[in-house]
């Protein structure tokens, strides 16, 4: 590691090393990122959670000092992102949606490319892309060109590339989409490996699933921050109930029926399968109040754990919900 950057990382665990208050962004007349804040310490994975579209890749360029803020402040690494931006980008690591290395170049060579572009010393280059090469298990492909690795050993060169040299705070911005489900397994075996090596990650992603690897995490949507907490704290706070239940015929009809009553928060189909979640009640008694009278023949495969998708979709459907209640009027 740079001696700027280790200069950084020094003060105690308790400070933040994102400190961002009421970040907004507008292009034009369009609001992509509004009143967003968020605080990530030191050591930890943080995710960014949200559907296409709302706001987290915004949201990361700003942070990153690529991307001026239209208002609000943030302090990365201990600098300003809007008036030390440089400072910012000379200590972070970032790693764009879209596969961005040479693909002409071997993974050797754009390791070494990028080596230099980050300003790692001659005298330690050599010895800093042997063990990143290990580290990321690229070292029977270091001589294959870029633009012949699957998609999966593509997201591990560009991490590879973009942790060469040893930055204290990693950017990830939606590192695993169009991966197939084995190679994102495997990325995020790496992420927790950079983690607990002592790098703070930053992660977007549109993974449900993927929330609940991270420490804490933050729900964005149409550009505002929903929710933050734990995935644990996130789930709680919702106060849901799963039920899921198996109707060999009709799920399509009884799902309707759930849908139209008030009590029921969601029902996602699942082929035969409904999982339906209520909120702070009992989602049985809830299931037997509307299909019973209907007739429908349903197995009860009991309750199950409410998950992160769970709770952002609850999110979700409450902002909706505000955001279509009549105001008061005015006097």
């Amino acid at each position: 590691m740079s001696g700027a950057a280790a200069a950084v990382v020094e003060p105690g665990a308790a400070d933040p090393v994102i400190d961002a208050r009421h970040l907004s962004r507008r292009f034009g007349d369009f609001v992509a990122v509004r009143d967003v804040s968020l605080t990530v310490r030191r050591g930890e994975i943080y995710g960014v959670l949200g559907a296409n579209g709302a706001g987290k890749s915004t949201t990361l360029r700003m942070l990153c000092g690529l991307l001026d803020p239209s208002s609000g402040s943030a302090t990365v690494v201990g600098y300003d992102v809007a008036k030390e931006p440089e400072e910012v980008k000379a200590r972070i690591g970032y790693m764009t949606q879209r596969f961005s290395l040479y693909e002409d170049l071997t993974v050797l060579e754009n390791l070494r490319f990028y080596a230099g572009i980050y300003g790692v010393s001659f005298r330690t280059r050599s010895a800093r892309v042997a063990g990143v090469i290990d580290r990321i298990g690229l070292g029977d492909r270091r001589n294959q060109l870029a633009g012949t690795l699957s998609g999966g050993w593509k997201q591990r060169l560009a991490l590879a590339c973009s942790t060469i040299h040893e930055p204290p705070l990693l950017f990830l911005d939606e590192p695993t989409a169009g991966v197939d489900p084995l190679s994102r397994r495997s990325f995020w075996d790496q992420i927790h490996t950079i983690a607990d090596d002592g790098t703070t990650v930053v992660v977007t992603t549109h993974y449900m699933d993927e929330a609940e690897r991270c420490h804490r995490l933050s729900f964005i949507f149409r550009g505002a921050v929903l929710e933050a907490g734990t995935p644990l704290d996130v789930v709680a706070r919702r106060k849901l109930r799963i039920m899921e239940l198996d109707l060999p015929a009709h799920a399509r009809k009884a799902a309707d029926a759930l849908r139209l009553d008030p009590r029921v928060e969601e029902v996602a189909p699942f082929g035969t399968r409904l999982r339906v979640a209520v909120r702070d009640r009992d989602p049985r008694q809830v299931i037997t109040d509307v299909l019973d009278p209907l007739g429908f023949a349903y197995e009860d495969h009991g309750e199950q754990r409410a998950t992160v998708e769970d709770a952002f979709v609850a999110l979700v459907h409450e902002d909706q919900r505000a955001d279509s209640a009549p105001q008061p009027e005015v006097a």
